[in-house]
């Protein structure tokens, strides 16, 4: 169930959408052209669920909103309940119909999906609070500036691999205590979090971004071969799942 409405009187013009997903529903709300408040909501059974949104949509009618059937549900930022944190009910529509294995790309805890490490979490909330303040900003350009002006670290690049041999011993080098591998790491960890957060705010991505982050997955791929890691599932999906979007 996805329905929305608007509210018009001398002093507002205000929005709000409701949409229910098995034992969830998201609202979003706010003035008309801003970006507004999502917040979620769990129950206990699908009934309960979508009881509590019935409940919810008459008390919005009471109050005077009417609903619109030509609301634009795909040119909007979709913003997490900070509450709640990630979810595919606060994510893009595009985003939940290509990424859809959501263990996956809604993950908080596993270091090789692309929120799950604390550096990709960080950035897809830095990135909603920056567009909050400023809604031109860039996607392509965050990181470079975020790794260097911000965290005060070497960015790196995302580059094609042409000499194994060069590179492996490239990631000997130490930089202020930390090995070359670890400085790299945070580069391409920024660089997907980044990528899979464009789409997943907005529905779509970059063609230079998109490129970097396909360059990061494969320069990651390398790092774990070089260092005996062995092969990663994850970073094969995630480089797949992209290269297709």
């Amino acid at each position: 169930m996805k329905r929305a409405f608007e509210f018009f009187d001398e002093k507002s013009h205000k929005f709000w959408w409701i949409e229910s997903l098995e034992e969830k529903f998201v609202v979003n709300y706010g003035k008309i052209d801003s970006i507004g408040k999502y917040e979620i909501k769990e129950w206990d059974s699908i009934e309960e669920c979508e009881k509590q949104a019935e409940k919810l949509i008459k008390s919005k009618i009471k109050k005077g909103y009417k609903e619109i059937n030509n609301f634009d549900f795909e040119n909007r930022y979709y913003f997490d309940d900070i509450e709640y944190d990630i979810d595919f009910l606060t994510s893009h529509p595009n985003f939940r119909k290509h990424f859809t294995d959501e263990q996956l790309y809604c993950n908080c805890g596993d270091e090789e999906t692309p929120f799950g490490s604390d550096t990709g979490n960080d950035v897809l909330h830095i990135i909603e609070e920056k567009i909050r303040k400023n809604k031109n900003f860039s996607f392509s350009d965050f990181p470079k500036y975020l790794i260097e002006k911000e965290w005060g670290i070497e960015y790196f690049e995302p580059l094609p691999i042409i000499d194994e041999k060069i590179f492996a011993e490239d990631l000997k080098i130490k930089d202020k205590g930390l090995s070359r591998e670890a400085i790299i790491n945070e580069s391409d960890e920024v660089i997907i979090a980044t990528a899979f957060a464009q789409i997943k705010i907005t529905g779509k991505i970059s063609e230079d971004l998109k490129e970097k982050a396909l360059l990061s997955l494969k320069r990651m791929e390398m790092i774990a071969k070089i260092c005996g890691y062995g092969e990663s599932e994850i970073n094969k999906q995630l480089y797949n799942d992209l290269e297709k979007f």
